[in-house]
This record gives C-alpha cells, structure tokens and sequence, in this order.
C-alpha cells in the first residue's frame, strides 16, 4: 500500500503531462492573451467547435479529478456541503463548487479564468443540468447555450435526431459562440480540425484494442485513462493529439514486439494471472493505492466502459471532415452513457468475448447516477449472457470518505480466487 517508489511513466504519459501543463497555463493567461473561455463537460464535448473560434475549453469534472489525485477534494467537498450540498450529490460538483468557493485554482496550482461562455452539450447525466444551474448562479450574466442530446432510445441514431441536434448547433450554440468571441463561424477551419480528430482516433482504438492480444501489452482502466485524456478534452482535432497518439502507439508496438505486459507506477507487470472488464469510473482519491490491488493479484482490465465515456470509437465512430455539424452530433449521441441500458449490455458482454475477459467486475460509485443505475441488472445479465464470474465493490470519485482500502481488497482478494478456482476447473475439463 505504500507509494514511497517513484511512480514509472511511459514516454507518452511525460508528453501529455507536458500538454495538461501548457493548457493550464494558458488558461492562467487567457485574459491577458485576448482568450475568450468556455466552461463545458467532457462526454460530448465539442471540443473541434471551441477550438475553431480560438477560445480555450475547462472542464469541471476534470478539474475535480485532478483535484481528488492531488488530495485536494476533501477539503472543497466539505466546502459545498457547508453551503447546504447533500452528501448524496455528485462529488464532482461538490468539489469544483467548493473549487470555485476557494478563488478557482486550478489543479496546477494556477487560478482558472471566469467563463465567457458556459455550454452544456447534455449527455447522458442528468446531473449536469443541475450543475450548471450552480455554474449559472455563481457567474451571473455569462451566457449560456445548451445543447440537449437526446437517448439512443430504439438503440440507433436516428435521422431525425441528427436533424434535431444540428439545429441546435445553428440556432443556438452557434450563434452564441460568434457572439463570445467575436469572430464568424469557419467550417472549413472546424472540417480540418476533424481530420486531426480522426487520425487520433483511429490511433486510440488501435491503442485499447491492442489489450485483445494474450498477454496484453496495456492495462485499458488505469493506463486508459492517462490515453484518453488528450482525446477526451482540450486537444481533440489537434496536431498536438495526433503526435501524442503517434508516439502512444509506437509505445504499445514496441511493447507487443517485446513480448511485454502493461507498464503500472509500480512497475511492469510480470504475469497476467487475470483478464478483466470493468464497468465503471476509477476512484481518484486512491488511484495509485486502487491501481496496485490489481498489481499484485496479477491482475489487468482489458478494456472498460469508463473509457468510452467520451467517445464509442471502437463501435467504428469517427469524426467526418465532409459533413462537420452532423457528425458533431452523431458523436454526442454515442457516448457511453448516452447509450440505453440494453445497448450497455450488449457492448460488454461483446468485450467479455472479444478480449478473453476471466471476469466482469463493477466498480460502484456512490455519488454518480449516471453509471450506478442499473448495474446490479447488468452484472447479473452479463453472468447469465457469459459465465464469467461477476464481482462487485464500491467507493466513489473524488471523496475519501468512501474509499475504504481494506474492504475493497477484502472484497478483490475473495474475488480473484473465485477466479482463481474457476480457472482450476476450466483447465481440468480441458
């Protein structure tokens, strides 16, 4: 459980670290730079759209995150919560209100600029209409343009919902975002934005999809969300994503023709005793603690819901130069948890078989509604569908108070060696 050893980075985790600290600090400068900025939220975000008219995007909950890694959000969720927030509410927002209440600095340590816009492209969370209705009283008179994403109710996208959206993104975002900046709408400028966007995501999926390979060369939940960051937030459509993704990939190569496991902060992990998929966000708070449970059982996850959460590229998605608006919206309507609970069903039990998954495991978050509805009907679906052992634990995103270090690996340690039996037994038919 220590974290005494320095944490091992791949030469890719270096490069993004080197980009988050470049974004935070241009956000520290915007005003001085003439920057206008958009506060907005990560699962489909139109980060190509922001870009294009040259303002520079925040994200609340990552803001959050980052806060929850560093110990910080404790301390600002105690904040909210001293203001009237029930300890049922997200601890997303309670940590970036209590954030806010604390002069707004950033993660890095730099104080985050007051938004000129606040956008919200409604995926998915109902949570996120409350939040910014905080984020509406806390800086009065900024604008504001929604964006509303409906359900992939029938299991597709139809036309009529594309229709719909783009609408939207010409009546009333648009619109709004000419009017913050100052400058017209260029859709040739946001048409080659997505090329950029394509050649990283095309990168990305050859990356995640490289954990089907036996022994898998990355750990697709701890080190997938270090690989997502870039795609997920402010650097989509991006030179800067597609060189990150070039020399990500160029990584995993290396390791698949090397015959290596995944590369963890304690180290490379020797043997794959188990392959996992997981339903779910990481606890924050205890990332490094959480990560190292899996460690030392010999355990990896393959691949993970939490990671499509801004994006199902892997379900063949990608952004289109020819028709911009539209494909805007097609990506919105494909973000995980935009998708119905069948459709959830579907796609992880299609990983269980795709990745040779040994087990489902859910990951509970205490304080987000978004993932925790239905996944007792899920987990007990997958089983049924797969046959795989199913395990469950709980903690939450970014409040230690319910992280609980011993009950969660009590709880692993019961569950790997159910695995560890079943495996015994599979290999005795055979």
């Amino acid at each position: 459980m220590s974290n005494t050893t320095e944490a091992v980075k791949e030469r890719s985790m270096i490069l993004q670290k080197e980009m988050l600290a470049k974004q935070f600090k241009e956000l520290s400068m915007a005003k001085e730079l003439g920057k206008k900025v958009v506060y907005t939220f990560v699962p489909g975000n139109l980060t190509e759209l922001i870009l294009s008219f040259d303002m520079l995007p925040v994200y609340p909950e990552i803001n959050a995150l980052q806060s929850g890694m560093r110990k910080k959000s404790h301390a600002y969720i105690r904040e909210a919560e001293k203001i009237g927030f029930s300890e049922d509410v997200c601890t997303y927002v309670k940590c970036d209100i209590g954030m806010m209440l604390n002069g707004n600095i950033g993660p890095t340590g730099e104080k985050l600029p007051d938004p000129d816009l606040l956008l919200l492209s409604y995926t998915g969370c109902y949570t996120f209409m409350k939040w910014f209705e905080n984020l509406e009283r806390l800086y009065p008179g900024v604008p504001v343009a929604m964006l509303h994403t409906p359900y992939q109710e029938d299991g597709r996208i139809a036309d009529e919902q594309v229709e719909y959206m783009v609408k939207q993104l010409k009546e009333e975002v648009i619109p709004k975002m000419e009017q913050v900046s100052g400058k017209k709408f260029d859709m040739d400028r946001l048409a080659k934005m997505m090329e950029n966007s394509a050649k990283s995501e095309d990168l990305l999926v050859k990356v995640l999809q490289s954990a089907k390979r036996i022994p898998t060369p990355i750990d697709a939940y701890f080190a997938g969300v270090y690989y997502i960051g870039p795609i997920f937030t402010a650097f989509r459509g991006t030179e800067e994503a597609v060189e990150y993704y070039n020399e990500l990939w160029n990584e995993v190569q290396d390791r698949i023709e090397a015959g290596l496991g995944p590369i963890t902060p304690e180290g490379e992990l020797a043997e794959e005793r188990f392959r996992l998929v997981i339903e779910g966000p990481p606890n924050w708070t205890n990332f490094r603690e959480f990560w190292k449970i899996f460690y030392d059982m010999g355990a990896v996850i393959v691949t993970s819901t939490y990671t499509k959460v801004g994006g199902t590229y892997d379900l063949g998605f990608r952004h289109d130069s020819s028709n911009p608006l539209e494909s805007l919206s097609k990506y919105c309507m494909g973000c995980y948890t935009n998708l119905s609970l069948p459709q959830r069903v579907d796609l992880i039990e299609q990983y269980v078989k795709e990745y040779s998954a040994d087990g489902f495991l859910i990951n509970s978050i205490k304080s987000c509604n978004s993932f925790s509805a239905g996944q007792l009907m899920i987990m007990r679906e997958i089983e049924r569908r797969t046959g795989v052992p199913v395990g469950f634990i709980e903690s939450d995103l970014v409040d230690p108070r319910y992280f609980s270090y011993a009950n969660i690996k009590n709880r692993l340690e019961s569950y790997f060696q159910m695995l560890d039996q079943r495996k015994i037994i599979l290999s005795k038919q055979n």
